[in-house]
């Protein structure tokens, strides 16, 4: 009789307890984990894509938001309209958002944002999109007109990525370690090499949506690492980790979640075409043909890459499949070599930044360009060394990178980019990819481009990745095919 007493006893104050009680235990927490850490938090100040992981969509917001699928949806504008020439956005934007440090978004923000990508001291990697806008028309605060000097059908796209933040103008001075943004979520913490937090911010204009309330990055950059921080329960999710060797082990693991899927990017062993005796095509191809790409999959990723022989993936837009251009052919990358009067050994820099697939991949073309006579000595460098060295201020020979973003071949037309290509002839059919409407035309000159750079072997084009996220089964909303590498905590939520 005791015992049914207090049953009930207890029955009654559970179901007294309000429904607040039990919502209070459910988990709004995540750690997540990345192999790099950024070096600033504003994405228009740095390249590294490691920035845009951490704040696009979370902290920092844009006009437009690229889906998984590479769709393009609202985000700070509510709509659009874009004339037939592609020359002229309108942009309704969303009423009543404001900056976390409690000044409004208005069309006048844009403006700031978008002529201080464009202006003359601009260090934004993206700044070509944003001077190809000829003038900036604000009719009221909830519109912004772009009126474009040459079409430019990919916008609504590029609005998308981390380079077309809106910025307050109050903030620009220290987003790269204080950021301000329009974002569901704020910066608490970042304890340098180690881990970074952000917090739910309670002025979101849509803040009771967010269910994840508490998210850290933890920066671990070694693939034995990574794998022992999932299994151990520190990371609840790793996207993009470097656990293709332990796949087999979380697949069989219930605990786990396995997702493999595509990307944009392009891993390239860039050459420095403004150095001798690499600004002769002849040897910039002998160094192509003397990789073997597969190999470099295995030896760099696993086995998990596609190959590539140009700078463009399967699955984009015109895409043309370049890989017999300069084929593997050791025979070939030694014939070029003498033809071009190289003495061998050719003594070069390889310069690596840390990623496995820049590191494990450096081994292996290194050792593949011995066979030819190339002698590529490596130098590993930390991520901030490569940016500084290699990619702003052109000191190498040749490098291991993967460029993440999805359009971009316009770089090729940048005569000032690291890799040093001036070519008239590929400016030219650019500008007249950038000014041809019509979709299938567009479609086939950009085929033209890929084989231009491809028979100019302007690096030698390696793989396209197949990512792997790793994570704790129970947390949804992770991404799984990767157009841009952002990690949406507004998306997730634990089932």
């Amino acid at each position: 009789m005791l015992r049914k007493l207090v049953l009930a006893l207890t029955l009654a104050v559970a179901a007294a307890l309000p429904p607040a009680a039990h919502a209070q235990s459910a988990r709004d927490s995540v750690v997540i984990g990345m192999t790099l850490e950024p070096n600033g938090l504003d994405p228009t100040a740095g390249a590294a894509s490691a920035i845009a992981e951490v704040v696009l969509y979370n902290v920092f917001e844009t006009l437009t938001k690229i889906r998984q699928d590479g769709s393009v949806a609202p985000l700070l504008a509510s709509s659009w309209t874009v004339s037939h020439d592609n020359r002229s956005y309108t942009f309704a934007l969303r009423k009543g958002v404001r900056f976390h440090n409690g000044e409004p978004f208005s069309s006048a923000t844009v403006r700031f944002a978008f002529e201080r990508a464009a202006a003359e001291g601009s260090t934004n990697k993206d700044k070509a999109v944003f001077a190809g806008i000829a003038r900036i028309e604000t009719p009221d605060a909830d519109t912004v007109v772009l009126r474009l000097k040459e079409p430019n059908p990919d916008l609504l796209f590029l609005l998308g990525q981390a380079t077309a933040i809106i910025v307050e103008p109050r903030s620009v001075a220290t987003n790269v370690t204080q950021p301000v943004g329009t974002g569901p979520y704020r910066l608490q913490n970042w304890a340098k090499g180690s881990s970074l937090t952000l917090v739910r911010w309670d002025g979101y204009r849509d803040a009771s949506a967010v269910r994840i309330a508490k998210a850290s990055f933890r920066f671990i950059s070694d693939p034995a690492a990574q794998v022992a921080s999932l299994l151990s329960g520190d990371v609840d999710a790793f996207p993009r980790v470097s656990a293709a060797r332990s796949l087999d082990q979380f697949k069989a693991d219930r605990r786990f979640a396995v997702l493999v899927g595509g990307s944009r990017a392009k891993t390239i062993l860039a050459i420095n075409n403004r150095r001798k005796p690499l600004d002769d095509v002849r040897v910039r191809r002998a160094i192509a043909a003397a990789i073997d790409r597969k190999a470099v999959i295995e030896g760099a990723a696993d086995g998990f890459g596609t190959p590539i022989g140009s700078h463009y993936v399967p699955g984009a837009p015109g895409y043309v499949d370049t890989t017999a251009i300069n084929p593997y052919d050791l025979a070939k990358a030694k014939a070029l070599l003498r033809e071009a009067g190289v003495s061998t050994p050719l003594q070069l820099t390889l310069k690596l930044p840390p990623p496995p697939y820049a590191r494990q991949g450096g081994e292996v073309i290194a050792a593949q360009l011995a066979k030819a006579g190339i002698v590529a000595k490596i130098e590993n460098l930390e991520w901030a060394q490569w940016l500084s060295g290699v990619y702003t201020n052109r000191n190498y020979d040749l490098t291991i990178v993967a460029h993440v973003e999805p359009f971009d071949l316009g770089n090729f037309a940048k005569d000032s980019y690291y890799w040093g290509y001036d070519s008239p002839r590929f400016k030219a059919l650019w500008a007249k990819i950038g000014s041809t409407e019509d979709a299938a035309q567009r479609a086939a000159l950009l085929g033209d481009a890929q084989r231009m750079i491809a028979q100019d072997a302007v690096a030698a084009f390696l793989f396209q990745p197949q990512l792997i996220t790793v994570a704790d089964a129970r947390l949804q909303g992770l991404w799984k095919d990767m157009p841009v590498f952002v990690n949406d905590l507004s998306a997730l939520s634990w089932r």
